[in-house]
């Protein structure tokens, strides 16, 4: 079974384009990088050279010639002599390009010749990424794939264009939905906060309808990040990788949940950790939300770089992560607060990403004032509170009637309720969290 991803559409538009640069897909590990590609391929080329540098090593020996076009296909044919080249018909896929990062270097040249197309993936990049951009400067480009955000997992439901577009024009016309649309959508949307957006997960849950197998898988593929980890990197750093891993359940479970190196381990300083958290941020498995240092436009440059929160890439497998009760729990009593709002903020911060968005809180230090995210339209900074439990909104409220914050002139609160709009604060269900970039593009202001 194929889950439909928004990877296809982006792919067949590069294919169209008249002088594409090879591509190379990042994102984290198993979630449907290799096998988006090949879907496309399989359904776009005459020839596909598949070529996976984790399962079959001698590969790494294509450019012990030269990086040119010409000998790396000599080389690949010689020891696959049944891949066929077709001129303008034939895709080269490079996957787990992570194990090899020299044939990055071959990207120009095979732009250069113009004879084939070429997408490359990997996972777990981490440093090594940095190795590949300096090999493939100004000849590449780059895609970023996660697991599936909410939209994919409706389409995987069943749910067409239409339906979704229809959650659109209530939250633009703001009017409220029905009492079978909130629940039904509210439902769904649980369903994939425990599942979590990782395809043979959810392709799973599709076909069995039950969660029985998803924890098992899910805890299988945390097991699976701690052994990249120890794999991909070495000596001190692994300890420290490690040690920021495991306690971001921790320290989002605490109120204050801005991630403080120092509680990682006895006299961690954030100097010794800052590559950790790049790494990991590199790598997918982690997103990192920056303190601004004042809630005000331009969000990029103003912020402090060592305040922040870290949240999972994936909300299922932070869920996984706690203890073995808790995804029953969660379903069983249909509420993700009883983590202290963490998994509301770590679904929401998720959703940002995957719409490409960054992340951004802001605290001020002499006074309760806080809110958890920020996002803009192109005149205006959106502060967009989390609510897990029903309440009033004191610090959104603030921000938007104080004279201090000019260039905050509404904001938007996602909480278990219907849509909704007083004193300067729309309301949307969770559910609508993955459509807010198209919403706030609709608003003049």
């Amino acid at each position: 079974m194929y889950l439909r991803r928004k990877i296809d559409e982006y792919l067949v538009n590069w294919k169209s384009e008249a002088d594409k640069l090879p591509l190379i897909v990042k994102g984290a590990r198993q979630i449907g990088k290799s096998e988006s590609i090949l879907h496309f391929a399989n359904l776009n080329y005459k020839s596909v050279v598949y070529i996976n540098f984790v399962t079959d090593e001698k590969f790494k020996k294509i450019t012990v010639d030269g990086y040119a076009a010409e000998d790396v296909i000599k080389n690949i044919s010689k020891f696959n002599p049944n891949f066929r080249f077709i001129s303008h018909e034939t895709l080269i896929v490079f996957d787990e390009i992570q194990e090899f990062p020299e044939i990055a270097t071959s990207l120009k040249f095979f732009k250069i010749d113009g004879n084939y197309d070429v997408i490359c993936s990997g996972s777990m990049l981490g440093i090594n990424y940095k190795r590949i951009e300096s090999n493939s400067v100004g000849y590449k480009e780059d895609y970023t794939m996660y697991s599936l955000d909410f939209e994919e997992f409706l389409w995987a439901k069943g749910y067409t264009e239409e339906q979704i577009s229809d959650l659109l024009s209530h939250m633009i016309s703001q009017t409220p939905f029905n009492e079978i649309e909130m629940n039904v959508f509210h439902k769904h949307f649980l369903d994939f906060c425990v599942l979590g957006g990782m395809p043979r997960i959810v392709s799973t849950f599709v076909k069995e309808k039950t969660f029985e197998r998803s924890l098992k898988m899910q805890r299988q593929l945390l097991l699976d990040y701690e052994e990249d980890i120890r794999k991909y990197v070495n000596g001190l750093d692994q300890t420290r990788l490690l040690n920021v891993y495991s306690h971001i359940p921790v320290q989002l479970a605490k109120e204050n949940k801005k991630f403080q190196i120092s509680k990682v381990a006895s006299g961690a300083r954030f100097k010794d950790y800052r590559g950790c958290i790049e790494w990991l941020v590199d790598s997918g498995i982690v997103n990192v939300c920056y303190c601004l240092s004042f809630p005000e436009l331009p969000l990029k440059g103003n912020y402090y770089d060592d305040k922040y929160k870290l949240y999972f890439g994936d909300t299922g497998l932070l869920i996984a992560s706690l203890d073995d009760e808790s995804q029953e729990d969660l379903r069983v009593n249909d509420n993700l607060g009883v983590y202290k709002g963490a998994l509301y903020e770590n679904i929401i911060s998720e959703s940002l990403v995957k719409q490409g968005l960054g992340l951004y809180y802001y605290k001020r230090e002499d006074s309760t004032l806080e809110e958890d995210f920020f996002v803009r339209t192109k005149k205006s900074l959106v502060p967009v509170e989390v609510k897990a439990v029903s309440g009033r909104s004191k610090s959104l409220r603030t921000l938007i009637s104080s004279e201090h914050y000019p260039d905050i002139k509404f904001g938007i609160k996602l909480s278990k309720n219907n849509i909704g709009f007083e004193n300067g604060i729309h309301t949307f269900p969770y559910f609508c969290s993955f459509l807010l970039k198209r919403y706030l593009q609709t608003v003049v202001w």
